[in-house]
């Protein structure tokens, strides 16, 4: 098969014949790399087995068996629990906590019948033994591995059968058969795929970890993240003690839900009252009021601080954090128009304490 070099776009994987300023498939601006793409078809391999055709009454039960976690919070956001045979992509920044929250995870999913797989291609198995000891993490069913090529990961898959399985990270494993660089579009697409036939195709609940760009979105072509089942977002602040995982994206429960964790030194706790957490540190006084936010199925207690000051420079600024900046100003226009209050010539800033 004759190989060529094409400009692929690492937003949406639209290519190009030469480089340009902004990609014609979603405008995103910049993100056009060469990269090696295979030209022409593929010769057939074996035919895969026909399946016939199951009538829609025939198909047993009432909804997707779930197992728990035993992590409340992130049960939560599964909508329940982990389904069985479910792609779970998170996303979040580096050091953020990612590999702690599924390496948790997998040492409690550990405790059942089949094995659990973890595997790191960004790590040594002697630092995730590390990790594993500072977490209490205590299992002869937690297996790990430390592989970058995917089809050495796949066998080892294949000879273990786990309930579980972690890929840590999707844009640091790749397929030897491609010719483009490991964490292309190309790559991420077809690793993708094929995580999705094991889970599929096998059963195996597979969760995979993913870096996310400096825009925030999760790194690889959109199509991943249709692919997957569920997609979570893990949050926060690095320096600080608190982690909020969102889900964005939820086949099998709401995509609306929040759980709230704490890091300390022996790993992430959940955080059953995310409204006490909140409020902890909240002094009463003017110009902070506390509301109240459904977030999925539980409301949740917040203080929104907002203060003004007189416009320095011509036009009054609006700035928020954790606020909808539209929102801000019409409320402003609100107050200026129906409640007689003057803020036309003000500094408008509006914060949403702790960092939802």
């Amino acid at each position: 098969m004759r190989a060529r070099t094409a400009f692929v776009c690492q937003a949406c994987g639209h290519q190009e014949p030469k480089w340009m300023g902004r990609c014609p498939g979603c405008d995103a601006w910049s993100t056009l790399v060469e990269e090696v793409v295979e030209s022409g078809r593929k010769s057939a391999t074996a035919p895969r087995p026909q399946r016939p055709a199951t009538r829609l009454g025939e198909i047993a039960g009432q909804g997707e068996p779930r197992r728990s976690t035993a992590i409340p919070e992130l049960d939560r956001v599964l909508g329940g629990g982990l389904v069985h045979g479910g792609l779970i992509l998170v996303g979040g920044d580096p050091g953020i906590g990612k590999s702690t929250l599924l390496l948790q995870a997998l040492g409690k999913l550990a405790q059942g019948q089949r094995p659990a797989l973890y595997v790191s291609a960004e790590e040594s198995l002697r630092q995730i033994k590390l990790r594993a000891d500072r977490l209490d993490i205590q299992s002869d069913r937690l297996f790990l591995l430390a592989e970058t090529d995917f089809d050495a990961i796949d066998a080892t898959r294949k000879d273990l059968d786990p309930d579980v399985m972690v890929i840590d990270s999707i844009q640091t494993v790749g397929l030897a058969g491609l010719d483009s660089a490991v964490g292309s579009v190309a790559q991420i697409r077809a690793v993708t795929a094929r995580l999705m036939q094991v889970a599929k195709g096998e059963g195996c609940s597979v969760f995979v970890a993913g870096h996310v760009t400096k825009e925030g979105t999760i790194a690889g072509p959109r199509v991943m993240e249709h692919m997957v089942d569920t997609v979570l977002y893990f949050e926060g602040e690095r320096t600080g003690p608190y982690r909020i995982l969102r889900a964005h994206k939820n086949r099998f429960g709401s995509a609306q839900e929040i759980g709230v964790f704490e890091m300390h030194a022996d790993g992430l706790r959940p955080v059953t009252n995310p409204s006490e957490l909140f409020l902890s540190q909240r002094a009463p006084g003017a110009g902070a009021a506390v509301v109240s936010s459904l977030e999925g199925s539980r409301p949740i207690l917040l203080e929104v601080q907002a203060l003004t000051a007189p416009a320095l420079y011509g036009t009054p600024r609006r700035t928020t954090t954790g606020f909808d900046p539209q929102r801000v100003a019409m409320l402003c226009a609100v107050l200026d128009r129906r409640a007689g209050v003057d803020v036309a010539g003000f500094d408008v800033y509006v914060n949403v304490a702790g960092g939802v």
